[in-house]
């Protein structure tokens, strides 16, 4: 059984900083791809970051230069660093890791408020 859990999520005023974190845990192998998505209300989950094997970053163009994405292999977790937030960041954001056998996990999901 594997599990995802996520952490860091809360409320923040626009213009500042969250830190998100996804730990994985159980019988998984090696893990290729992580990545964050997120889903406002009454929208479709998008992709927001992602980071291969290899390290290589892919950050959509609405959060590049504001949020950055890491992972810690040894921890078998990633990081999303959240700079800038805007009341338009607002949505539940859920990471994914896929193992090396495609095999796609997802966590709950944490829920991310930009409001003053």
């Amino acid at each position: 059984q594997v599990q995802l859990v996520e952490s860091g999520g809360g409320l923040v005023q626009p213009g500042g900083s969250l830190r998100l974190s996804c730990a994985a845990s159980g019988s998984i192998f090696t893990i290729s791809d992580m990545g964050w998505y997120r889903q406002a209300p009454g929208k479709q989950r998008e992709l927001v970051a992602a980071i291969n094997w290899g390290g290589t970053r892919n950050h959509a163009k609405s959060v590049k230069g504001r949020f950055t994405i890491s992972r810690d292999d040894a921890k078998i977790t990633v990081y999303l660093q959240m700079n800038s937030l805007k009341p338009e960041d607002t949505a539940v954001y859920y990471c994914k890791m896929k193992s090396a056998y495609d095999i796609e996990y997802w966590g709950q999901g944490t829920q991310v408020t930009v409001s003053s």
